[in-house]
């Protein structure tokens, strides 16, 4: 039934209150929920949240008037995602926390003949309760059975329906008959708004460890790519700071000459240990020079003694 005017003026009213009252949202699929489960999901969220649903094009109209009063406003990405049967919860409390209240409020369901599954649907082995005539039905199915004590009997656990795929008519007469049902329904997150951030619910699985991890995975490519490029960035200043350094080192200890800091490359850090060794080093050097020349000078004194004393051409 079509709404009223007066209806659809509460209702733009009521979306629009909510766009400038709040600055967080989920936007959610519906499909087969029924009106008895949303109420309870009202329920449950209540203090917490807010769930409104409507007409796609009521909720366009609402974001569109919205947009040009403000211009630029992130709410662009959830205007052009309003597609199929969606609507909007509503929140400024902890996501993590709402997230967790609207998964949990699913109920089972049973398959029904044309639905896609939303999961695999796996039929356990064992007794079926069904008497030795249905052994053709499961045989159109190809699945394996047995007769045990007067009763058709499953032998293996088999996958009888996979997700994403149509559930058959034989498929749900099967599961009927088994008292098995496969599904549970309720509001699915398709994305999630936060502050101007607009982005997919599997970033609130994530923990801060992994958080970290992606944000330093992603500062060592930038850091990787500027370095490549020689493009001075944050991430690669501190590399390119290291690798000069080891470049002036390096021709430092080519041309034999020292200064403190290339302490830092012989004692591992430590500048106190360098400088220790460094002096020993500096004065063995030396040591070896002049013993040297001392020897030089012995030599020569005695070569003249010798020419003096044992007969030189001048006696």
């Amino acid at each position: 039934m079509p709404l009223s005017r007066a209806k659809k003026e509460v209702y733009l009213e009521k979306l629009r209150s909510y766009l400038d009252t709040y600055n967080k949202m989920f936007m959610v699929t519906v499909d087969h929920v029924g009106s008895n489960q949303m109420q309870q999901i009202r329920i449950a969220l209540r203090k917490h949240a807010v769930v409104i649903m409507g007409k796609n094009t009521m909720m366009r109209k609402v974001l569109r008037k919205y947009l040009v009063d403000n211009p630029g406003h992130p709410y662009e990405q959830v205007l052009n995602n309003v597609k199929g049967n969606v609507g909007f919860v509503f929140t400024n409390g902890n996501l993590a926390d709402v997230k967790t209240m609207i998964t949990e409020n699913k109920v089972p369901a049973p398959a029904r003949s044309g639905t896609i599954a939303p999961n695999d649907v796996m039929v356990p082995a064992g007794p079926t309760g069904m008497d030795p005539g249905s052994t053709a039905f499961f045989q159109a199915l190809n699945i394996p059975t047995k007769i045990a004590k007067g009763q058709v009997e499953i032998i293996t656990e088999l996958q009888l329906i996979t997700k994403g795929e149509k559930c058959l008519p034989g498929q749900v007469v099967l599961l009927n008959k088994l008292n098995i049902l496969p599904f549970s329904y309720g509001l699915i997150i398709i994305a999630v708004y936060d502050n101007g951030a607009f982005f997919s619910p599997q970033v609130l699985d994530m923990s801060p460890q992994d958080l970290q991890n992606k944000f330093m995975g992603a500062v060592a490519a930038v850091a990787a790519i500027s370095l490549e490029l020689g493009y001075p960035t944050l991430a690669s200043l501190p590399h390119s700071i290291s690798n000069a350094f080891q470049k002036i080192a390096a021709i430092g200890l080519e041309v034999e000459f020292d200064f403190p800091q290339m302490s830092l490359l012989t004692s591992g850090g430590g500048g106190g240990g360098g400088d220790g060794d460094a002096a020993p080093a500096a004065g063995g050097d030396d040591a070896p020079k002049e013993a040297a020349k001392e020897e030089e000078e012995e030599d020569v004194g005695l070569g003249g003694g010798a020419d003096m004393f044992a007969g030189g051409d001048d006696y």
